[in-house]
C-alpha cells in the first residue's frame, strides 16, 4: 500500500538538504570579497485529487528542487589603501578575460600587477578596460586587456613658458636697497636639465621699473662660470593705481632665448607671461614690500615611475618621482539588467547564460552604471544572523519530515502485520 506522505518527506529531506547547502555556501563565503548571497525558493509540486469530486481532496506530492537565486545587493565598502584595489559602489561588474578569451564578470576588486604589466583579477584573468595611446585615453573604442607601464622613465618636458604673479613696492626710493628686487624661477631644457633664471627688477622712476633676466654664465658656452649671462631687458610700467600698462596684454609674452647651452641641449625659447588667461596681469605696484606669491613653467626634469594605482572614476594613474601624474588607462563597467541570471563559474567570477541580457559595456558613472571607488573593495552579503536563523529553520524542517518518514513507515508495517 503505497503512502504518498513518504514521498513526500523524501523530496522535502532533498529539499532541505539542498537549502542547507546553500546556507553553508553562505557561510563559507562570509569573507570574500564580492560574494553575493544566494537565497532558497521553495515550490510544491503537483497535487492529487481524491473522491469523485474534481478536487475536492487534494493532497500533495511534495516539495521540488529549490531554487536559488543570487541576490546583488551592495555590499560594505572598506577602505584598504591598496593601490589595485577597487570597488563598484552601485549596479555593475568589472570586466574580465580568461586565458581562453572568454568574458567574465566579477565584483571583487582585489587586482594585482603581473612582471610584465597586465593588470590582473585575484584569479588571473586579465581586467578589461581602455589603455592611454601617445598620451590620449579614447573610451569610444572596443575595451581591451589593461596594461600599465612598469619601470618607465618618464621623457623630460623643456619648458617653453614661466610666469611669476608678484608686487612691485610702490613706497620704494629709486637708488635704495628696496628699489631693486630679484626672483628666481626653474625652467628645464630638452634633456631635463634645470637652470635657474633670475628675474630682476630695478625701480628708475615713480611707476616705471627696468627688468632683466639672466641665467649663470656656466649654463653657456658663451657665459663665463661665475658670471650671470643676461639674456633679455625692458621696461615696464604702471599706472596711478599699480595697474601693469607697459607692455600692455595685446603684445604678448615676452620673448627669452636661451642658446648654446653647455649641456648639449636644445636652444632654451621661453615665453614670459605678464598677464593671465584673463588678460590680468600678474604684476602689480603696491605700496606693500615687493614679494612673489607664486612661479610656474610647463617644463618638467626626467622622472622615475613610483607607482600604479587605481583612482575613483576607475581611472589608472601612474605617479612618478617629480610629483606628477599621468593617466595610463581606464576601468571598463558592465551593466547587466538581469544580473541573477548569470552563472558563477568560481573565483568570484561569472559568465553569461543563455538568458542572460546583453551587457552593456562602458565608463563607469554613465548609462546607469555604478561608481568605481579606488583603495577600496566590497565585502560578502552574507549576513550571519540570517544564515544561522535560516539553518535552524531547515534543520527543523529535516527532522520533522524524518520523522513523516518514520511514521509512514510504521503505517505500512501496520498495514502488512493486518494480513498475517
Amino acid at each position: 500500500m503505497p503512502f504518498t506522505s513518504f514521498s513526500a518527506a523524501l523530496s522535502a529531506l532533498s529539499a532541505n538538504t539542498t537549502a542547507i547547502d546553500v546556507v553553508g555556501n553562505n557561510l563559507a563565503n562570509l569573507s570574500t570579497t564580492g560574494f553575493k548571497a544566494s537565497i532558497v525558493s521553495f515550490q510544491d509540486l503537483v497535487t492529487e485529487s481524491l473522491g469523485a469530486g474534481l478536487g475536492e481532496t487534494q493532497v500533495g506530492f511534495g516539495v521540488g528542487t529549490p531554487l536559488t537565486t543570487r541576490e546583488f545587493n551592495q555590499g560594505a565598502l572598506q577602505s584598504t589603501g591598496g593601490v589595485d584595489d577597487a570597488a563598484v559602489q552601485g549596479g555593475g561588474f568589472f570586466v574580465l578575460s580568461d586565458p581562453t578569451g572568454a568574458q567574465l564578470f566579477t565584483r571583487a576588486g582585489n587586482f594585482n600587477v603581473d612582471a610584465n604589466g597586465n593588470l590582473l583579477s585575484a584569479s588571473g584573468a586579465s581586467v578589461q578596460g581602455w589603455n592611454t595611446v601617445n598620451g590620449v585615453l579614447d573610451t569610444n573604442g572596443p575595451i581591451g586587456n589593461i596594461k600599465v607601464p612598469i619601470g618607465t622613465l618618464q621623457p623630460p618636458v623643456a619648458s617653453t613658458q614661466f610666469s611669476a604673479s608678484m608686487n612691485l613696492n610702490a613706497s620704494a626710493t629709486v637708488g635704495s636697497a628696496n628699489a631693486t628686487f630679484s626672483t628666481p624661477v626653474t625652467v628645464y631644457d630638452s634633456l631635463g636639465t634645470s637652470h635657474v633664471l633670475t628675474v630682476t627688477f630695478t625701480e628708475t622712476a615713480g611707476g616705471t621699473w627696468n627688468y632683466s633676466v639672466s641665467i649663470p654664465g656656466q649654463d653657456l658656452t658663451s657665459g663665463t662660470a661665475g658670471s650671470p649671462t643676461v639674456l633679455t631687458t625692458g621696461t615696464i610700467n604702471f599706472d596711478q593705481n599699480g595697474t601693469l600698462i607697459t607692455p600692455p596684454a595685446s603684445a604678448g609674452p615676452i620673448t627669452v632665448t636661451a642658446t648654446g647651452l653647455t649641456d648639449g641641449a636644445a636652444d632654451l625659447n621661453l615665453n614670459w607671461n605678464l598677464y593671465d588667461a584673463n588678460q590680468q596681469p600678474l604684476l602689480t605696484q603696491f605700496a606693500q614690500n615687493s614679494a612673489v606669491s607664486s612661479v610656474s613653467q610647463n617644463g618638467q626634469a626626467a622622472a622615475q615611475l613610483v607607482n600604479v594605482g587605481i583612482a575613483n572614476g576607475g581611472q589608472i594613474l601612474a605617479n612618478y618621482s617629480n610629483g606628477q601624474q599621468a593617466v595610463v588607462g581606464q576601468l571598463a563597467l558592465a551593466s547587466i539588467v538581469n544580473p541573477q541570471s548569470l552563472l558563477a563559474v568560481g573565483n568570484n567570477n561569472y559568465e553569461a547564460s543563455s538568458i542572460t541580457a546583453q551587457p552593456a559595456i562602458g565608463v563607469p558613472d554613465t548609462g546607469g552604471r555604478g561608481e568605481i571607488l579606488g583603495g577600496q573593495l566590497e565585502s560578502s552579503t552574507v549576513d550571519i544572523a540570517t544564515e544561522f536563523t535560516n539553518l535552524i529553520v531547515y534543520q527543523r524542517g529535516y527532522e520533522a519530515n524524518a520523522k513523516v518518514v518514520n511514521t509512514a513507515d510504521q503505517l505500512s508495517q501496520d498495514t502488512i502485520n493486518l494480513i498475517r
